[in-house]
């Protein structure tokens, strides 16, 4: 099945089962969903998106914190100084100090410089706060996304479950159309050898075994690449997998109960809904860039130096090269205060960014109203396809019965010489036919039980039954 928005439908489970294993075993439909949900990579991954929005959070969280940064450095070097203005341009200035001295001399010693700094953006009118909301709205939307795409994957599975069961059906159908064309080549070649028939008809009767052999075949063909989609779908390697066939022959308690949820509880349109309260959110964010930050900063310092303070001109020998004494503490200093910064071009930027944003909530809220339409029309033309597939439910058994009595009654004409081959073969013809729709007829009331949840997002209303 395609990824058709109109069939979501929402699956919560807590899934803690294994691959399935091919055997005799009998897989029931709720046991092939969970493992489908616990296998299919695509859940898997949507999984392990939700915990990275969810990891996002705490970390958008604490970025509220302050800033505590601690440095250390020591170095060995000259603190030459001319007068004159310089700009560490890129960061390759060397910040020395020292006198300025008439020649350029190589006197080196021990530096050091250590630091600790704090700085806190205690109030940027709500910055912090929206940037959090933001990052769990992203958290909710990633969780939706998952949430569809299990229920998705439910139908997917739902689906090729009960195409493989009405496959196997088939399948029977035309095991038993062809025993019976084996069985009246039988009678006819050992009527047309005593010569009571015509040996025409040991031709057409082989004929129509050859027709059933074939049929057979290309039902089992058929009903192998429905094993192999459900296999693929359930994450498993493809197997004989044998189903459970109980329900089919019964119709579904809840087949006329309406859904328990209101549509707009609908995962999908849920999915959508989240996804235009991030956009929403986003808008609120942006706006909070037109306004200044105020921040809480703090300083403390410490330098050491192997320079004395008079090294100079008149001291060109007051330093020393012993490394500890350059390195140790020497001066401090300490500095706190408050501050506040506001880029007064910001707001010309951030116009057009929230101008972009709420368009583009715009086009979200238009998608959403096109698919809560298209879940509506679909709800409608469920309770259509439920009307007819029980329509057929009950019609076909009267059409298979009809069907038998006239394939037996033919039968029995035909060896009393009282019926012509033609008539026989289109008897069969008529009674393969009749099974075979009595097979897609009860395959077809759970299949529009389905589609009803799915258009509904209810899935238990389909999924109780099992």
């Amino acid at each position: 099945m395609s990824r058709n928005y109109l069939f979501y439908v929402f699956i919560l489970f807590i899934l803690n089962t294994q691959a399935f294993p091919a055997g005799a075993q009998v897989l029931s439909l709720k046991d092939a969903v969970q493992t489908a949900l616990t296998n299919y990579g695509t859940i898997r991954a949507k999984a392990n998106y939700a915990k990275a929005s969810g990891a996002a959070v705490k970390e958008t969280q604490r970025e509220y914190l302050p800033n505590l940064t601690l440095s250390a450095q020591q170095d060995f070097g000259t603190i030459n100084q001319p007068n004159g203005p310089s700009y560490g341009f890129g960061g390759y200035g060397v910040a020395s100090s020292g006198p300025a001295l008439a020649t350029q001399n190589w006197n080196a010693a021990f530096g050091a410089l250590y630091l600790a700094n704090v700085n806190w953006d205690f109030f940027a009118f709500g910055k912090a706060k929206e940037k959090i909301q933001v990052a769990k709205t992203v958290l909710n939307r990633d969780i939706s996304d998952l949430d569809q795409e299990r229920f998705e994957h439910g139908i997917r599975v739902s689906a090729a479950y009960l195409n493989l069961l009405a496959a196997q059906r088939l399948t029977q159908s035309e095991q038993n159309n062809l025993d019976r064309a084996q069985a009246l080549r039988i009678v006819v070649v050992a009527r047309a050898q005593n010569g009571l028939n015509p040996g025409v008809d040991s031709s057409l009767a082989n004929a129509e075994v050859s027709n059933a052999k074939i049929a057979l075949t290309n039902a089992k063909e058929y009903q192998q690449e429905q094993a192999n989609q459900l296999a693929i779908l359930m994450g498993v390697p493809p197997a004989d997998f044998q189903l459970d066939t109980v329900f089919v022959a019964r119709i579904p308690s809840a087949i006329n109960t309406p859904p328990a949820i209101p549509i707009q509880s609908h995962p999908l349109l849920k999915y959508y809904q989240d996804r235009i309260n991030l956009s929403n959110e986003q808008v609120k964010y942006l706006k909070t860039y037109n306004y200044p930050t105020f921040s809480l900063f703090s300083v403390f310092q410490d330098r050491g130096t192997g320079f004395d303070y008079n090294y100079g001109a008149l001291n060109p020998e007051g330093y020393t090269q012993n490394y500890l004494k350059g390195v140790s503490f020497g001066r401090g200093n300490y500095l706190f205060g408050v501050g506040v910064t506001w880029n007064l071009t910001t707001p010309l930027r951030v116009h057009e960014q929230v101008a972009s944003q709420k368009w583009t909530s715009m086009g979200l809220q238009d998608e959403y109203g096109l698919v809560d339409q298209q879940l509506r029309a679909q709800t409608v033309l469920a309770e259509t396809k439920i009307k007819n597939a029980m329509d057929n439910y009950y019609e076909a058994p009267v059409q298979v019965q009809a069907a038998s009595d006239a394939y037996l009654q033919k039968t029995v004409l035909y060896k009393n010489g009282l019926s012509t081959i033609v008539d026989v073969t289109t008897a069969l013809y008529t009674l393969n036919r009749a099974e075979t729709d009595r097979d897609i007829a009860y395959t077809n009331v759970w299949q529009a039980l389905l589609y009803k949840s799915a258009a509904s997002g209810d899935f238990a209303l389909f999924f109780k039954e099992f």
